[in-house]
């Protein structure tokens, strides 16, 4: 978190001090959400599409909160394929370990 934050330059205390954290509606720190969606752009970049797919767009919607201690699975399915343009449609998520999606959206990617 620290490092994602120095990186960044976003310091939102909900993210980095626990005592602010326990105060606020989540009741402690949470993951920030673009560090969540980077999940999204590795598995994209690396799966499926793949090595050479190109982020054009996304969409994000965060839905519930991830905490620290928590484990997500990040997943996308295909949802439309334009082979004359070579972009791909896929549905993203990140999915809790208790079923509750967290982040939700839509990313369109360029075949090379």
């Amino acid at each position: 978190m620290a490092a994602f934050a120095e990186v960044t330059g976003d310091r939102n205390p909900v993210h980095l001090d626990e005592e602010f954290a326990a105060h606020s509606g989540f009741g402690a720190r949470i993951v920030h959400g673009m560090l969540t969606a980077s999940l999204l752009s590795c598995l994209l970049g690396t799966e499926l599409p793949g090595e050479g797919s190109i982020y054009l767009n996304q969409s994000l919607a965060f839905r519930a909160p991830i905490f620290l201690d928590e484990e997500v699975e990040a997943s996308v399915e295909v949802t439309a394929v334009d082979v004359r343009r070579r972009r791909v449609t896929l549905a993203t998520r990140v999915t809790k370990p208790d079923g509750t999606v967290a982040v939700s959206g839509e990313a369109l990617i360029l075949i090379e």
